[in-house]
């Protein structure tokens, strides 16, 4: 008989304000209810140099025949200013129908419809069956000391994943909409132009790097760097900040900087457009600096069985067939993709990250009517 529901341990997990890297109890609600129904849980705790640790949470049941993991993340995004919320936002109040709280769909929602479908399921099953979990509390933040040192873990004990659900966010505005079947990359990249510090009213005798900056961003916003291809909308390119530091109204400056992060599709690699940024700023003239970061690659699973089996399941349980997407952000499925089949589903995401974060109680519920009709489909074709 199961007995795990999705509300009531949403709820508690959000009552763990769990901001990257702290977990502040969020994973030893997750074990505890899946102890209680036989899994096996592994702590993992991983540091990079440089990096602050992060607890993550690996379990299973079972040990025969195909391994199916739900994935997904205990770590939020800081709340903001709390005097912007209706709430508390690790309160989990149950306001107009909806579950508020900071990771309220973004994502521990998910991770308790994982749970509370795993149950049911167990309930049901009339033979052994392998289901884990691969939870992480770092992929809100630099995704270092996460999925991918789980996942490394797996391979060196010889532990295989055959298909991986990720419940991020994945409608845009109904559940049922949308599964995501790939994502695009994302580069980060901070110019500084360095030049000659002096007096306002003598620019000649300096080299003001704020002139040389504007245009040098102006060329980059300007560049269209693609219309899109036949999986993926196009890239995009924005300038996320621009710094020069300068309190003094007669100094011109030595130097000046700018950050900016490119969301690319499969007509570029973090390879390629690092070295289009390269020659623009080689072309900028004088003394420029750049440090460029790639933190995935875009990458496309073209829509398989796996992914077949989750769009029936949430046709049969919404009456809707979700479209095969590649759109938004990044996600830890850029590191699972690499190891197996992977395919993302989850809740509605138009407040993840803002104030006032929630999810219908009643979206809930038809996830894990969802996640449990994929267990069904996936063990039982």
């Amino acid at each position: 008989m199961a007995s795990i529901d999705a509300i009531t341990l949403a709820a508690e997990m959000i009552r763990r304000p769990s901001v990257t890297p702290v977990d502040a109890g969020a994973l030893d609600v997750l074990q505890e209810a899946l102890e209680g129904l036989g899994f096996t849980c592994h702590r993992l705790t991983f540091e990079e140099p440089g990096t602050d640790p992060v607890d993550n949470l690996y379990a299973r049941r079972g040990d025969s025949g195909r391994n199916f993991c739900f994935a997904g993340h205990t770590d939020v995004v800081p709340p903001g200013d709390t005097a912007d919320w209706s709430v508390d936002p690790f309160d989990a109040a149950l306001k107009d129908g909806n579950l508020v709280g900071r990771g309220a769909c973004d994502m521990k929602g998910a991770i308790a419809c994982f749970v509370a479908a795993t149950d049911r399921f167990l309930a049901e099953a009339n033979h052994d069956v392998s289901i884990s979990l691969l939870i992480t509390g770092d992929e809100e933040g630099p995704a270092v000391n996460g999925t991918r040192k789980v996942l490394e873990w797996l391979a060196e004990r010889d532990e295989r994943i055959d298909a991986c659900l990720v419940g991020e966010p994945t409608n845009p505005t109904r559940l049922g909409e949308m599964i995501k079947v790939g994502r695009r990359g994302s580069l980060n990249a901070r110019i500084t132009v360095n030049g000659t510090q002096g007096h306002a009213a003598y620019p000649h005798l300096t080299d003001n790097p704020i002139n040389r900056l504007v245009g040098l961003l102006d060329t980059i916003i300007k560049t269209e760097l693609d219309g899109g291809s036949e999986h993926f909308q196009p890239s995009t390119l924005a300038v996320t900040t621009v710094d020069v530091g300068n309190a003094a109204t007669n100094v011109i400056p030595a130097k000046a900087s700018a950050g900016l992060n490119i969301r690319f599709n499969d007509c570029h690699t973090g390879a390629s457009l690092s070295a289009w940024l390269e020659g623009l700023c080689h072309e900028a003239g004088g003394e420029v600096d750049l440090d460029i970061s790639v933190s995935g690659e875009s990458f496309l699973r073209q829509p398989d069985e796996f992914a077949v089996v989750i769009a029936d399941a949430a046709e049969a349980v919404l009456g809707e067939r979700p479209e095969y997407s590649t759109t938004g952000g990044t996600s830890d499925a850029r590191f699972i993709k690499d190891y197996c089949p992977v395919a993302e589903f989850g809740l509605v995401g138009q407040t993840m990250h803002k104030v006032d974060e929630r999810v219908a109680v009643d979206d809930l519920t038809r996830l894990t009517d969802v996640y449990h009709a994929v267990l069904k489909r996936y063990f039982n074709p």
